[in-house]
């Protein structure tokens, strides 16, 4: 498999280089929350102002309606910036029209500039090719080159993802060659013990990565709103848990095929029940197949693995050379239900291997539950795109960069 880099483009002293970013971070009154996107970012930008290009950083925030929305403006994320990169960073409030092109034609050999959200374009996520090219050939007017190294959007076919790159020379970033090589090692001939981690909300999101991990792997520990799919496929009853009905017949199936290969998934023996929806709701520990036999009934909600679980859960990953992390164990975000998900991340930390914790949910679990990234092998900065990869599934912003 092939990938274009940096190399391949030259020497970029003097040249105009278009950045496609991923710096969709979480914001709350205007104030950056988590700001791991932006400092993945920072070794690809770096290694251009060394080179004396002019930076020109493009990335989206949020799902605006293809129109400005204060609330979803870059403005903070290139303050961040500018503090990680401890040099001046420009802003342009628009992001192909007056200030951003006033702004990039003043722009100087190893300086910074990021444009406006690019999502308040409706051209970037058009389902209209022609509008998407019209969009990226604005975008190509401000570039010599292009470099992608947002890899939480390559799975999407979008303006600045594609279409930019077939428009200039484009090649993959830092970013994007490091999240690659962590995502063979975890398809091609991974070390063993090979576990991987499943959570979420959604059996249906995880159906395609268990599908093509099965063959691979030696274990699959199951927890998150998932899990309760997984139970009522065995013949339990989960109360008001989170169920998705029409897929128990297929993961009944994947629960048959993995008794076939000898791939051990492994199901919580026991979960915490609550009466409602909230941090300080009634709450028990239950067996897995008792849940409606806890004090709230049918109307019990299963929003965590419990204790035991958690222990078994830490020790199979501890003793595992390979670990691949999706989904959260429950609902984090109330501290009565984070002792799961806690429980992964901290074994985790302890693998004796590679431990890579796959983006989205999960990334934000781990720092908002205080860990450090350096505490893990790799933190992905893209989760949809690291399980569509990991499903193998053709990806689009990989595709135009040379990746077979």
């Amino acid at each position: 498999m092939t990938l274009r880099t940096i190399d391949s483009l030259g020497p970029l002293a003097g040249k105009r280089v278009v950045v496609r970013c991923d710096l969709n971070v979480p914001l709350r009154d205007g104030v950056i929350t988590d700001d791991g996107r932006v400092r993945a970012s920072v070794p690809t930008l770096e290694a251009l102002v060394r080179q004396g290009a002019r930076v020109i950083v493009v990335s989206h925030l949020g799902r605006p309606e293809g129109a400005p929305d204060a609330k979803y403006s870059l403005a903070p994320v290139a303050a961040r910036l500018g503090e990680l990169l401890d040099a001046p960073v420009a802003f342009a409030t628009d992001t192909v029209g007056a200030d951003a092109s006033g702004k990039v034609a003043a722009l100087g050999d190893g300086e910074v500039l990021v444009l406006e959200n690019l999502r308040f374009n409706p051209g970037e996520t058009s389902k209209n090719e022609p509008e998407r090219t019209a969009f990226a050939g604005e975008l190509a007017a401000f570039a010599d080159a292009v470099v992608s190294d947002g890899f939480g959007v390559v799975h999407r076919k979008q303006a600045s993802v594609y279409e930019l790159e077939l428009a200039r020379p484009s090649a993959a970033g830092l970013l994007i060659d490091a999240e690659l090589d962590v995502l063979d090692r975890l398809t091609e001939k991974p070390e063993r013990p090979y576990t991987v981690v499943l959570g979420g909300s959604k059996v249906s999101d995880k159906l395609g990565v268990i599908a093509h991990l099965l063959p691979r792997v030696d274990r699959l520990l199951i927890g998150g709103g998932m899990l309760f799919t997984f139970l009522a496929a065995q013949g339990h009853k989960v109360g008001s848990s989170l169920l998705e009905a029409d897929q128990i017949e297929t993961v009944r199936g994947y629960l048959a095929e993995a008794a076939e290969r000898g791939v051990d998934i492994v199901l919580p023996t026991d979960v915490v029940v609550a009466a409602s929806f909230s941090a300080d709701a009634e709450h028990v520990t239950a067996a897995a197949d008792a849940i409606e036999q806890t004090p709230f009934g049918a109307s019990g909600l299963g929003l965590d693995i419990g204790p035991e679980t958690s222990a078994v859960f830490a020790a199979h990953i501890r003793e595992s050379k390979t670990v691949f992390w999706n989904g959260p164990m429950g609902v984090f975000e109330l501290a009565p239900f984070a002792a799961g998900t806690q429980a992964v991340a901290e074994a985790l930390t302890h693998v004796d291997g590679l431990s890579v914790v796959g983006g989205g949910d999960s990334a934000a679990a781990v720092r908002q539950l205080g860990f450090d990234d350096d505490r893990f092998g790799h933190i992905s900065t893209g989760g949809g795109a690291s399980l569509e990869f990991l499903e193998g599934k053709k990806l689009p912003g990989l595709e135009v960069l040379g990746w077979q």
